[in-house]
């Protein structure tokens, strides 16, 4: 059975990029500037204060968790920080400390102890990604949900703190997975009509549909087929699913497919032909026409443009192509 949320993360090539922790005591201000990637950070020891630009400030205690998508800027603090004038620079303190081979950075003191890490995913799908997530997920420590972190959290927190083999490795997995089992806890904790595109794959019958098309995207799928794997009436399944994932069946599907057809022509060697066929289309000239109605552009030009670009070591998309069309 597919799983949709790993389809996603692969398509979207996410990676943890770095992982670090964070000793900080006394009237401690650290800003963080805004990066174009997933973070998150979660507080093993004491609390501490999140302003996220143009938001007011939040507190985060112990065994608190956050993921930020599209990492605005945002300062941490001892206590509540409207505009962080006076802050210190975390990214340059994160900076020093790695290039000191260090993961560690301690600020003042040891009162609140904080581990977070980041993630890169590729440019041209980002908007999948970003679009289903919370731009700030919150996962409160005494809640229910947030109870699986805390052995993965603690594991990650002796690789950070330590000087073992392999610790960098183990990281990075580790981050892997927080990731996983926080959107999992997000789930857990808003309900599947809380929780957007996530929630639809923690309800139980539209989750069922959603695995079925993942698993079988070339299948010429019917809204009755698919309500009948749900379980539901056709007219159920339809308004549920929309309820749910924000679209039809049917127009998530058509999506889906492309944006799996853009990644594979990004593949080197991939001809326009073999997307066309492994997602189902009877014909070229349909698998273009439906890629151009998305994209805005044919396949087979953003095939030759990519190809020509990844023969001259260029790594930006061609044409605009990147950006999907509602």
């Amino acid at each position: 059975m597919s799983d949709p949320l790993s389809d996603v993360l692969d398509l979207v090539q996410l990676e943890s990029v770095a992982t670090a922790r964070l000793e900080a005591g006394g009237a401690w201000v650290l800003r963080f500037p805004a990066k174009p990637y997933l973070k998150f950070n979660a507080v093993l020891k004491g609390h501490c204060w999140i302003t996220v630009d143009g938001q007011a400030p939040r507190r985060l205690d112990s065994g608190d968790t956050f993921l930020m998508s599209g990492a605005p800027g945002f300062v941490l603090s001892a206590a509540p920080c409207a505009a962080g004038e006076h802050a210190g620079d975390g990214a340059q303190l994160f900076a020093d400390a790695m290039r000191g081979h260090s993961k560690c950075v301690r600020y003042g003191g040891a009162e609140t102890i904080l581990v977070g890490g980041g993630f890169v995913f590729s440019a041209a799908s980002a908007p999948l990604l970003l679009d289903v997530l919370p731009a700030f997920l919150h996962l409160p420590g005494g809640s229910d949900a947030a109870a699986i972190l805390r052995g993965t959290l603690a594991l990650l927190d002796t690789e950070l703190d330590g000087d073992m083999p392999g610790a960098s490795v183990m990281a990075r997995r580790l981050a892997d997975i927080l990731l996983v089992q926080a959107l999992r806890a997000y789930v857990a904790l808003h309900g599947a009509d809380g929780a957007g595109w996530m929630g639809a794959l923690g309800d139980r019958r539209i989750g069922a549909a959603l695995r079925q098309m993942h698993g079988d995207l070339a299948r010429n799928w019917s809204v009755a087929e698919l309500a009948a794997h749900a379980g539901m009436s056709r007219s159920g399944f339809a308004l549920r699913f929309r309820q749910l994932v924000g679209s039809g069946p049917l127009a998530y599907l058509a999506r889906w497919r492309m944006l799996v057809a853009r990644s594979r022509l990004r593949t080197a060697g991939t001809q326009v032909a073999v997307p066309a066929a492994q997602l189902g289309y009877a014909s070229e000239s349909a698998f273009g026409a439906a890629f151009k109605r998305h994209f805005g552009s044919a396949p087979r030009r953003y095939w030759l443009e990519r190809n020509a670009q990844t023969q001259n070591g260029a790594i930006m998309a061609p044409s605009g192509v990147d950006q999907v069309r509602a």
